[in-house]
C-alpha cells in the first residue's frame, strides 16, 4: 500500500484542483489532503479563504478519490504529518518546484503540472472586477 499526501487551501475549487487531486491519487491507494486553515491562509496570503475552512474541506472530502483530508495548521509541521499520516509519496503543484525537497530523505516528492490558464487568485481577480 503505498500513502499520498498533499497539501493546499483549495479555496474557490476548480476543475484545476479537481486535476491535480486525481493525478496525485493515481500515484498510490491512498490520498490524504492536508486543507490550510482559515489562519494560516490569513497568515500566508494576508487574506481569509472566501470558502471556510470546514467547507473547503467537505468539498475535498467529497471526492471519490481522495480517502481523508485534515486541516493544515502550520505550514512548520509538514515532516511531522507526512509521517504522522506515514505517507510515501508527497505531491505539489509545479508551482513549487524545489521548494520540497528537503522532505525527499522521508519520502518521494513529485512536482505535478498545473492546469494552465487557471488558479484561485485569478478567479478571484476576474470575480471582483464584475
Amino acid at each position: 500500500m503505498k500513502t499520498v499526501i498533499t497539501f493546499g487551501t483549495f479555496d474557490v475549487f476548480h476543475v484545476g484542483h479537481v486535476k491535480l487531486l486525481k493525478r496525485a491519487a493515481a500515484l498510490g491507494d491512498t490520498l490524504i489532503v492536508g486543507v490550510s486553515t482559515d489562519e494560516l491562509n490569513y497568515n500566508k496570503k494576508g487574506r481569509y479563504p472566501v470558502y471556510s475552512e470546514a467547507d473547503r474541506m467537505q468539498i475535498v472530502n467529497s471526492m471519490r478519490f481522495v480517502n481523508f483530508c485534515f486541516p493544515e495548521a502550520s505550514l512548520e509541521k509538514k515532516s511531522e504529518y507526512i509521517t504522522y499520516y506515514g505517507a510515501d509519496v508527497l505531491v505539489m503543484g509545479d508551482d513549487w518546484e524545489g521548494k520540497f525537497d528537503m522532505f525527499r530523505e522521508i519520502c518521494e516528492v513529485v512536482y505535478l503540472p498545473r492546469t494552465p490558464s487557471i488558479s484561485t487568485t485569478k478567479l478571484i481577480e476576474v470575480i471582483s472586477n464584475t
